[in-house]
């Protein structure tokens, strides 16, 4: 039997900020491996984004996926702010 992924007490909180941000959200928590949680598009740019809870740190798996990333990025944020910060500050990124 397969199990639910186990998601931060702020997934939903983060995924609702971004929607109502006009965002494009898909919840990768399921992947495994080390995979980020998120996998956020807006106005044209995609964003990899880590949810973390509390004082949550990233895991040897997880740090170790980021690092070998090729793309944009990964972020890692603990709040509904930090998730909007992040698609906010891609036009300076771009």
């Amino acid at each position: 039997m397969r199990r639910a992924p186990r998601v931060d007490i702020n997934h939903a909180s983060v995924v609702k900020a971004l929607r109502d941000a006009g965002a494009s959200v898909v919840s990768l928590a399921g992947v495994a491996g080390g995979c980020p949680d998120l996998l956020v598009g807006f106005e044209g740019i995609t964003h990899l984004i880590e949810i973390k809870h509390g004082k949550g740190k990233l895991n040897l798996i997880q740090s170790a996926w980021i690092r070998q990333w090729k793309g944009r990025k990964v972020a890692v944020i603990y709040t509904e702010k930090q998730a909007l910060a992040v698609i906010a500050a891609q036009k300076g990124d771009a």
